[in-house]
Parts: C-alpha cells; sequence; structure tokens
C-alpha cells in the first residue's frame, strides 16, 4: 500500500498472465486492471459520526428519529471513503470496499473513449459521489483520474492512481471490440 500526498491510500493488482499485459501492451485486452483508492478521512469521519448518532440515538429517545437519519450520511461517507476501480475486457467497475454491493458498472459498449488527467475535487463537485449536469464521479483526492467519455454524451469520473494504465486497457478493449 502507498499513501500518497492526495489524502487517499493506494493498492493495485494487475490481472493476466504476461507482463505485457500488465503494463497495457499488446495483449492488455485479456488481463484485469485493479486499484483502491481510500480516502482515510471519509473513513473515520464515517465510521466517528455513526457511532456517535447510535449513542445519542439510544440517550435521547425523544431525537432519535433525527439522528437515525444522520446515520445515513455517516453510511454515505463509508460506502464512498473507500472504492475499488476494476477494468476488464467487459468495462469498468466502481466497488464500494466496505460495502460491496453498492457499484457502478459502466459495459464497455457504453463507453466511447477513456482518458486519463489530473483532476481536483472542485473539477468534480467535490468529494464522494458526484453528480453534475453531464458528469457523474467518484471523487476521492486530487490527482490521477480516469475519464470515461460515454456514448451518451456524458461523463463518468473516478479519481484513481494509474488512471494512464486504465485508459489505455478500456481503448484497447474499444479497438478490440470494434474488430
Amino acid at each position: 500500500m502507498n499513501s500518497g500526498t492526495h489524502g487517499g491510500t493506494n493498492s493495485s493488482t494487475n490481472g493476466g498472465t504476461n507482463s505485457s499485459s500488465a503494463q497495457g501492451g499488446p495483449g492488455a485486452e485479456t488481463a484485469a486492471w485493479s486499484r483502491t483508492v481510500v480516502a482515510g478521512w471519509m473513513v473515520v469521519l464515517g465510521a466517528v459520526s455513526a457511532v456517535a448518532f447510535v449513542v445519542v440515538a439510544v440517550l435521547a429517545a425523544d431525537l432519535r428519529s433525527v439522528f437515525l437519519i444522520l446515520l445515513a450520511a455517516s453510511a454515505a461517507l463509508l460506502a464512498t471513503g473507500a472504492v475499488r476501480v476494476t477494468v476488464t475486457p467487459h468495462g469498468v467497475t466502481v466497488r464500494s470496499v466496505l460495502l460491496p454491493f453498492l457499484q457502478r458498472r459502466i459495459r464497455l459498449s457504453r463507453i466511447r473513449h477513456a482518458s486519463a488527467r489530473p483532476t481536483r475535487p472542485g473539477e468534480l463537485g467535490g468529494w464522494g459521489y458526484r453528480w453534475l449536469p453531464g458528469q457523474t464521479a467518484v471523487s476521492l483526492r486530487a490527482g490521477d483520474a480516469l475519464w470515461l467519455e460515454l456514448t451518451s454524451g456524458k461523463h463518468f469520473v473516478v479519481t484513481v492512481d494509474d488512471a494512464a494504465n486504465a485508459a489505455a486497457r478500456v481503448n484497447s478493449s474499444l479497438a478490440v471490440a470494434k474488430g
């Protein structure tokens, strides 16, 4: 695991059977690429606030419903504070590490092009899972980001290390799919 200056922690694994696949070279379309991004502050804040809200809800019966509603905000921080980004020949999946049933899958047939560029949370509407007109994002830190241009004309963005390799794999899979 590598802690960066971006406030997140990243872990990586490469699938595939040969080194050129792991590097995005020939055969990359057959290998899986995967990285984990953690915004530690979001996970800690989500966990601490969840415990606090439950304790207050138990102790203050007259305010229980308010604090149980606030618990949803804690759950959102926990769900989006750590994600695993996976690229396969079938598309891109962004999955919550702590709640893996929460995921966003984008089939290859819905992707027009992939690119990578440095991105700041302010460009994406802030931290966490963000919606802006024409764009959806998972923004956990400033830095490298995978930008997917979808066939609908909209964009899906996820901040993740080694985004250039992810984009190369998506584009390679698109080229293979087009024949």
